[in-house]
């Protein structure tokens, strides 16, 4: 399974305040703080990941407080997340809880609108889900049937593995 690397990259540098993306093509981790190749401008977005703009402290959000989209059968699919990925929907009785994900990083990074990073050019999200053992998780979803791809690359940022849920909808697992 072949990644686009450089957006990956790009976007990793972004979440984590780190350059993963020398001239050359050199794949390094350094620092922002560090002092960066000869001729690199600052990083793009380094004003709002830093909370400035205009010299003043911009206001951010905090996260992501949920994810809506779409689908044919959606009680069906939300079923499929629960009972596959643990991911429990919003509540619709009194006592109900909803998902709570752990403490982590979020990688947010619009794609080229041509990018086959996704797979299907029909398909115009993807959603990436931090892991604490991808191995497990993977057999876990090989076991119920579902086709699941480990890229056999170990990255310094991590590892990934792709599948899709019942309507083709792209979802990478990463274990940072």
């Amino acid at each position: 399974m072949r990644f686009q690397r450089r957006e990956l990259l790009r976007t990793l540098s972004f979440a984590f305040g780190s350059s993963f993306i020398w001239n050359g093509n050199q794949l390094d981790i350094a620092a922002q703080t560090a002092i960066q190749p000869k001729g690199s401008p600052p990083p793009a977005g380094a004003a709002v990941r830093d909370g400035i703009s205009g010299g003043t402290e911009m206001e951010k959000v905090s996260g992501i407080g949920g994810f809506f989209f779409r689908a044919k059968d959606p009680k069906a699919m939300a079923l499929w997340y629960q009972q596959h990925l643990g991911i429990l929907t919003t509540p619709t009785k009194e006592g109900e809880t909803s998902w709570h994900q752990e403490a982590g990083s979020t990688a947010f990074t619009p794609f080229k609108e041509t990018s086959d990073y996704f797979g299907d050019p029909q398909k115009v999200w993807m959603l990436n889900f931090r892991v604490r053992d991808l191995d497990k998780m993977a057999a876990q979803l090989q076991a119920a049937g579902i086709a699941v791809k480990v890229d056999p690359e170990s990255y310094p940022y991590g590892r990934f593995a792709r599948l899709h849920d019942p309507e083709g909808n792209p979802i990478e697992l990463w274990q940072p």
